[in-house]
């Protein structure tokens, strides 16, 4: 069993993984193409980690990171569905920033390496 997470810490870094992945959507034009491109994403995904971590101290990193990488995918893969309804609340600001609009292979990549960071920082501050 791994020790539990301490949730002001965790909330802490949530907001400024938040506050990181707006930033980088709100100045993706004076940052270099690459970070503008991917960074957003694999923030997004480093905050679904955190999520995770933070609404279950007690689970081990391991389980954290497989629940964070299978809602992550499960989020991307729903992009490759647009019934009315569902891309109307997609149009909601919050909701586009949770829910996504596009499929992109390339964010499955970033999912991965946003979620990989989250659990070696993790367990290097074990």
């Amino acid at each position: 069993m791994s020790p539990r997470r301490n949730r002001i810490h965790y909330a802490l870094l949530m907001l400024i993984v938040i506050a990181l992945g707006l930033g980088s959507r709100q100045y993706a034009t004076q940052l270099p193409l690459f970070i503008a491109t991917y960074a957003g994403d694999t923030l997004w995904a480093l905050e679904v980690f955190l999520t995770i971590g933070f609404l279950f101290p007690a689970y081990p990193t391991n389980k954290v990171t497989i629940i964070a990488l299978t809602f992550a995918f499960f989020i991307e893969f729903t992009q490759l569905y647009h019934a009315p309804w569902l891309d109307d609340i997609r149009h909601n600001r919050l909701a586009s920033l949770i829910l996504g609009y596009g499929f992109l292979w390339s964010d499955l990549l970033c999912y991965s390496v946003g979620i990989a960071i989250g659990a070696g920082l993790e367990l290097k501050a074990k």
